[in-house]
């Protein structure tokens, strides 16, 4: 069964990415001198004195309702007050954003997920993702609001890339390295909001996604991906003709040592990681593969594949499409430039999801066929 939504623009260009919000403070009568910087430095949370100079040397830090200075020590009974932007309280807003659902009842549903979408809202990303999307397909239409975090500063993008990381996740479960944790359920105020995202694809890795719609659901398919018993298949281009038939890569993998958005494989301080890795086909300068993950990692197929020097096509992250003038031979360069116009992403595809349903423990299997984008690669290659 598949089914579409009617389609209307994915981000809500109204919505606010800053709003002001201010601090403030009366200093007690016991109150020693104490530098103003440090002493805001110390009353907010994620406050640094950076962030705390910056609002200083914009004027936006007040006391007794005149710009202070950073040298400025505070005494009992001045009235301090500090202006700052802040990101708004994330709300999950309603999409009417197209839908592929391969299989719907009233306990979960089964998506085959586009390249371009995220799979839930962060404070850098707000609209436009999958959870949006569902809220509107299971008839919410009023924004709902996430359970209050602690109130901080938060008044740059550094926030907003740290949750950016965490909502791009190609192959991990919510569980791993995720703010919101892994009963996603409870992150919501609403009565009766209840759907789950149990597992992540990449924005720009296709396939087949599962959400759970209600709480008991969500959980029992958590606990699935959590040991391990959801069966799942990848298919992935690379770069470079693959030798093994079947091998299995492994290496801890972590952040990147040259960039904190990205991952890769390091001697310390990352998590085991493990994927399976079969030849289907091979070209002339590139592979067609499948994946299998014994571990959920960020980026963990893109990481390992790389790392082997097989690239995924178009994967600009990890070397996909500097390699095709790096690595391929001279004689077939034409042909990878031309891959690279038919593919603006990394070729990996979420091919097969198989999971018992957690209500009726009927074993359920899904498959999506290859995107256009990466079967004209392939065309073309063979």
């Amino acid at each position: 069964m598949t089914k579409h939504a009617t389609s209307q623009p994915a981000e809500d260009p109204s919505y606010p990415m800053r709003v002001e919000h201010v601090y403030e403070f009366l200093v007690s009568a016991g109150q020693k001198p104490e530098r103003i910087d440090s002493f805001i430095t110390k009353s907010i949370v994620h406050a640094t004195r950076t962030r705390v100079q910056r609002a200083i040397d914009q004027g936006t830090v007040l006391v007794n309702g005149k710009p202070a200075r950073s040298n400025y020590k505070i005494r009992p009974g001045d009235d301090i007050r500090v202006t700052v932007m802040r990101p708004p309280p994330l709300q999950l807003i309603p999409q009417n954003i197209p839908l592929t659902i391969l299989f719907e009842d009233e306990h979960l549903m089964v998506i085959d997920k586009p390249a371009g979408i995220l799979a839930h809202p962060g404070l850098g990303n707000r609209s436009g993702t999958l959870v949006n999307a569902v809220l509107w397909h299971l008839g919410f239409r009023e924004p709902i609001d996430v359970l209050k975090r602690r109130e901080g500063w938060d008044d740059d993008d550094e926030a907003a890339e740290s949750t950016q990381e965490t909502t791009s996740n190609e192959d991990a479960e919510v569980s791993d390295d995720q703010p919101w944790g892994v009963d996603e359920a409870t992150a919501f105020e609403s009565k009766g909001m209840r759907p789950g995202i149990v597992h992540r694809l990449d924005k720009d890795t296709t396939g087949i996604m599962v959400i759970g719609k209600t709480y008991e659901a969500t959980l029992g398919l958590a606990s699935q991906f959590s040991n391990r018993t959801v069966e799942r298949e990848y298919v992935a281009l690379a770069w470079g003709v693959v030798k093994e038939d079947f091998q299995l890569i492994e290496g801890d993998i972590g952040r990147s040592s040259k960039d904190r958005k990205l991952r890769a494989i390091v001697e310390r301080g990352g998590k085991y990681a493990g994927t399976e890795v079969t030849v289907l086909e091979r070209y002339d300068f590139a592979s067609l593969v499948t994946c299998k993950l014994r571990t959920g990692r960020t980026h963990q197929i893109r990481v390992h594949l790389s790392a082997k020097r097989h690239a995924l096509v178009g994967d600009a992250d990890y070397g996909g499409r500097e390699v095709a003038f790096n690595a391929v031979y001279s004689a077939f360069r034409r042909t990878a430039q031309i891959a690279l116009t038919l593919i603006q992403r990394q070729a990996l595809h979420a091919r097969l999801l198989g999971f018992t349903h957690p209500i009726t423990n009927e074993r359920m299997s899904f498959e999506s066929p290859i995107p256009a984008d990466m079967q004209a690669c392939i065309d073309l290659f063979r």
